[in-house]
C-alpha cells in the first residue's frame, strides 16, 4: 500500500485542502501530521492569543480527521528532522504540504528538497493560502508590481480556481504521536481572553453570517470601529480554517440578484483579498522588508528610543480616546479594528516618533489574526516607508479620525469605560490644557499638530541628506 505524509501547516482543514486532496486521491494511506515549532524561544513574534486559537484549530482538527477514520500525528522541532524521523518510522513514499508564502517557510521548503533527494522519495508543494502566489501577477515586463492598484487590475484578471470538496474517508498507519499542545507546551499563560471558536465549521457559519447581509454595507461601514462591519475571518484565513478559493467562490456566488450599490461593496471587500494577496507578493518578492524599509531612501531613517512613551501606547494611555480605544480592544480581544489600526500605528510612527518595527512586533505578540505579511505591510503603509500608497506626508490626526469614524464616540466608550459620562463632543477635540475630562483617565500625551510638524521635517530632512528629491 502506497503511503503519504500529509505536512499540515496553515491549512488546519479538510475541506478544500488541495495538497490533503491530491495526498488523498494518489496513496492509498495518508499520515497527517502536525510539527510543533519551538515557539519559546522567539516569544518576540508570537502570544497566547495566537498560540491558544493555535490549539483550539489543532483539537478541531484531529476530531474531525477522527470521523474520516484517522487522527493527527503531533511532533514538536525542527520540521526537517521530524519529517525524516516520520519517513524512517512508516516507509512513507512522499510528503505533500501546502507553500507558506513567510520567509522561514520559504527556507524550511528549501530544506526539505534536500531531503526528499537524500531519501530517494517525492515531495509535492501546492498552491493553497492564496488565488495567486509568487510568479503568478506580474507586470508587461515580467517583474513583480511594487504599487497595489496596478497588481490588483491584473489580480482580477486571472483565473480563479473553484473550492474542491475534502475528502471523506483516511486510511493512516500507527505512527507514535506527542498529546495535543496546549499553551504550556510555549511556556506561555493564558490572559483570560474569550477567544472565537477554532474550527472550519464554524469559520464557514462566520463567512455565511457576514454574507447574509453585513457584506451588502460594507462600504458604508467598513471603516466604523463601533459597528460590526467586517467579516471577522481573518483568524480563519491565518490559520487555514477555511480556503480563499471558499471565501472568493462565496463572495462571488453572493452577487446574484444584488443592486449596484451592493455589487460595489462585495467588490471593496474582495478587494480586501487582493490587499491580501498583494502583501504575500511584496515580502516574497522582497523579504528584507522585514528588516528595513521597503522605500529604499527611508532606509536609516532615526527613530526616536523612548521605552515610556512606547508602554503608555501599549497600555492605552497616551490621552487620546480614539488611540487608547483601540489598543486597549487588543489587549483584551486580540483583534483590531482596521481603522483603527492605521490610527494607532500612524500615532506610534510619526506622533511619538518611534520605530515602526517596534508597533509590528507588538501586534504580531497581541493579534489573533496575527499575519506577517500583511501585518508588516500595514506598518510600512503607515509609517510612509511601504509601498507608495501613503507617501510619508499623509499623517492622521486623532482627533478628526474621531469625528469622521467614531462621532458618536461609541467605539470609545466601549473601551475605555471611565469616559462613558463624557458628552462625545468632547472627545473629539483635545481637552483644556491641564483639564482632565475625568481624574482616572490621562492628558493628551503631546500636542499633535506640533509633533506632526516634527516628523514632516524629520522626513524632509533625512530625504535632503540622503540626496532625495521630494514631491508633493
Amino acid at each position: 500500500m502506497s503511503l503519504a505524509i500529509h505536512w499540515f501547516r496553515r491549512d488546519l482543514r479538510l475541506s478544500d485542502n488541495t495538497a490533503l486532496g491530491a495526498a488523498a486521491k494518489t496513496h492509498s494511506q495518508v499520515l497527517p501530521v502536525y510539527i510543533l515549532s519551538m515557539w519559546q524561544k522567539t516569544h518576540a513574534w508570537t502570544g497566547p492569543n495566537r498560540q491558544q486559537f493555535l490549539c483550539d484549530c489543532l483539537r478541531a482538527l484531529d476530531t474531525s480527521l477522527q470521523v474520516a477514520g484517522s487522527r493527527l500525528v503531533i511532533r514538536q522541532g525542527d520540521a526537517i528532522e521530524q519529517l525524516e524521523a516520520l519517513v524512517r518510522e512508516t516507509g512513507a513514499t512522499a510528503i505533500y504540504a501546502n507553500r507558506d508564502p513567510d520567509p522561514f517557510g520559504r527556507l524550511v521548503e528549501e530544506r526539505l528538497s534536500i531531503l526528499i533527494k537524500r531519501l530517494g522519495i517525492q515531495l509535492h508543494l501546492f498552491k493553497d493560502c492564496a488565488l495567486h502566489e509568487r510568479e503568478e501577477v506580474l507586470t508587461g515586463s515580467q517583474t513583480p508590481f511594487k504599487v497595489f492598484t496596478p497588481y490588483s487590475r491584473a489580480w482580477a484578471k486571472l483565473e480563479k480556481l473553484a473550492p474542491q470538496p475534502g475528502p471523506s474517508r483516511l486510511t493512516s498507519p500507527q505512527a507514535p504521536s506527542l498529546p495535543l499542545p496546549s499553551l504550556d507546551t510555549w511556556g506561555l499563560q493564558a490572559n483570560g481572553i474569550q477567544l472565537p471558536q477554532a474550527d472550519e465549521a464554524t469559520a464557514r457559519k462566520r463567512l455565511h453570517r457576514f454574507l447574509e447581509r453585513d457584506v451588502l454595507i460594507y462600504a458604508d461601514r467598513r471603516d466604523l470601529p463601533a459597528e460590526d462591519g467586517t467579516s471577522r475571518i481573518s483568524q480563519d484565513l491565518r490559520f487555514g480554517l477555511i480556503s480563499i478559493r471558499q471565501v472568493y467562490a462565496d463572495v462571488q456566488a453572493r452577487m446574484e440578484g444584488t443592486t449596484l450599490d451592493q455589487r460595489h461593496s462585495l467588490q471593496i471587500f474582495i478587494n480586501e483579498l487582493c490587499w491580501r494577496e498583494f502583501y504575500f507578493q511584496v515580502l516574497w518578492h522582497w523579504p528584507g522588508v522585514l528588516d528595513h524599509e521597503f522605500a529604499e531612501q527611508f532606509r536609516g531613517l532615526p527613530w526616536r528610543q523612548d521605552p515610556e512613551a512606547f508602554e503608555r501606547w501599549t497600555l492605552g494611555q497616551t490621552g487620546f480616546p480614539i488611540v487608547d480605544a483601540g489598543m486597549r480592544q487588543l489587549r483584551q480581544t486580540g483583534f483590531m479594528h482596521n481603522r483603527v489600526r492605521m490610527i494607532v500605528a500612524m500615532f506610534l510612527t510619526k506622533d511619538l516618533h518611534l520605530d515602526w518595527r517596534q508597533g509590528e512586533q507588538w501586534f504580531m505578540q497581541q493579534l489573533l489574526d496575527g499575519e506577517i505579511a500583511s501585518n508588516n505591510g500595514g506598518w510600512q503603509w503607515s509609517a510612509g516607508t511601504g509601498t507608495d500608497a501613503a507617501p510619508y506626508f499623509r499623517i492622521q490626526n486623532p482627533w478628526t479620525q474621531t469625528d469622521r469614524y467614531d462621532p458618536d464616540a461609541l467605539f470609545i466608550k466601549r473601551w475605555i469605560p471611565e469616559l462613558s459620562g463624557i458628552p462625545a463632543a468632547r472627545l473629539k477635540t483635545p481637552p483644556a490644557p491641564g483639564l482632565k475630562l475625568v481624574p482616572s483617565y490621562p492628558l493628551p500625551m503631546l500636542d499633535h499638530s506640533r509633533e506632526r510638524d516634527i516628523a514632516l521635517s524629520a522626513y524632509k530632512e533625512y530625504l535632503g541628506r540622503s540626496g532625495t528629491k521630494t514631491k508633493r
